[in-house]
C-alpha cells in the first residue's frame, strides 16, 4: 500500500516512477507552502471587497458576492491560530467547491479561503508523499493530511474536510455568541 493510499489522498492519472500522481494547487501563507487537491478548487479570484458579518468567529473574515451567490470567506491564517492575513498585491481568495456539510449528503456549497499568494499546480507522485508529522509544525496536526516532497522542499498537504469543517467553524461562532451573551448577562446582573 502506498503512502498516498494510506493517507487517503486522491490518485491522479499517469505515473512517475511507478507511483500514482495527484495534482495539488500550492499557495503560501506566512511563508509556508501548502497544497490542496485540485478537485476541491473551483476558481481563484483577486482579493476584493469582503463584507464583515457580525457575531462570526475570527477566522470568518466575512462574505463575498460571487456572481450572485453569497460565499463565506475564511482567513486561513487565523484558522491556523496565526495573525490575520495582511492583504497585499498577491493576496487572493481560493474558492473551494463541494464542501460537504457534516451529517448530510448535501453538496454544492462554496467557501473562500484567503491566502498570501497562489503559486502553481504541482504533480506529486505517491512515492513523494509521506505521513503527516505528529509534532513540529505551526498548525494543528489534524489539519495536515500528508507532506509532499517536491524539488527538495516540503509541501504541507491539507485535509480540506478538517480545515474547512463547517461544523467546527459553526461551533466557534456559537462559542463567540455564548461569550457575548454571558458578558451581557453578567453586565445586567451587576447593574
Amino acid at each position: 500500500m502506498t503512502q498516498a493510499s494510506k493517507a487517503g489522498l486522491p490518485a491522479g492519472e499517469g505515473a512517475t516512477g511507478g507511483g500514482q500522481v495527484a495534482q495539488y494547487l500550492t499557495f503560501t501563507l506566512s511563508g509556508d507552502l501548502f497544497g490542496m487537491p485540485i478537485q476541491h478548487i473551483r476558481e481563484i479570484i483577486e482579493y476584493g471587497v469582503v463584507t464583515p458579518v457580525p457575531m462570526m468567529p475570527a477566522a470568518v473574515r466575512g462574505v463575498i458576492n460571487l456572481r450572485g451567490a453569497v460565499v463565506p470567506v475564511v482567513d486561513l491564517s487565523v484558522r491556523f491560530g496565526r495573525e490575520p492575513t495582511a492583504v497585499g498585491k498577491r493576496t487572493c481568495i481560493v474558492i473551494i467547491e463541494n464542501v460537504t456539510l457534516e451529517d448530510t449528503d448535501e453538496e454544492g456549497h462554496y467557501l473562500g479561503i484567503i491566502v498570501d499568494a497562489v503559486n502553481e499546480v504541482l504533480d506529486i507522485s505517491s512515492e513523494n508523499i509521506e505521513d503527516a508529522p505528529s509534532f513540529g509544525v505551526k498548525i494543528r496536526t489534524d489539519f495536515i493530511q500528508a507532506m509532499g516532497k517536491v524539488d527538495g522542499r516540503f509541501v504541507i498537504l491539507l485535509d480540506v474536510a478538517r480545515v474547512l469543517s463547517v461544523e467546527e467553524i459553526a461551533q466557534l461562532a456559537s462559542r463567540g455568541t455564548d461569550t457575548v451573551a454571558a458578558a451581557a448577562q453578567a453586565e445586567t446582573s451587576a447593574a
